[in-house]
């Protein structure tokens, strides 16, 4: 598929079928969030992949409108690992959610272009969401994103509010 076209054409899914993906396809969309920029090749982002429906069941309880997360054949943890810099500042805050929002992009847009559905969530109970994953100190969850096939037939070009024009959404030089 074309790159622009997915960009154009992907829309968030929430309802998917039963089937499971090979080992070959998650690996693909895994890799995918992996290659994602960033900032001065700092790397906070790591990826925790969980396919057992009781595990995505606890993941989507952190959350709030996450029921898509136990239905998915895989869900994907993003997970910001603490950084530092050479004064002890901690950058996390301040490049470590672009960075995440890059690999989560990359990693919907492969799948999209397998034809996999996907949908990201918040993990709002992040102390509810760092014990269920396990995570160490430092470590946070921020969002979990849900892959499957898709499991209704629908115009994927319709269905959400219209888009903001492009007139309306881009200022030129300054506002």
């Amino acid at each position: 598929m074309e790159t622009y076209r997915a960009i154009v054409s992907k829309r968030d899914t929430r309802i998917f079928t039963d089937a499971a993906f090979s080992e070959e396809t998650i690996h693909r969309i895994l890799q995918a969030g992996r290659m994602a920029g960033s900032a001065k090749n700092a790397q906070p982002v790591r990826l925790i992949s969980i396919t057992d429906r009781e595990m995505k069941a606890k993941v989507a309880a952190c959350g709030r409108s996450t029921a898509h997360v136990v239905s998915s054949a895989l869900s994907v943890a993003i997970v910001l690992v603490p950084e530092f810099g050479v004064i002890g500042t901690p950058f996390t805050l301040f490049r470590g959610p672009f960075d995440a929002g890059r690999c989560a992009q990359n990693m919907m847009l492969a799948a999209h272009e397998l034809g996999i559905a996907s949908c990201p969530a918040t993990l709002h109970d992040e102390a509810a969401a760092s014990e269920v994953l396990g995570l160490p100190e430092g470590h946070y969850a921020i969002n979990v994103i849900a892959f499957g096939y898709p499991g209704e037939e629908r115009d994927r070009n319709s269905g959400g509010a219209p888009r903001v024009a492009l007139d309306d959404y881009v200022h030129w030089q300054r506002w």
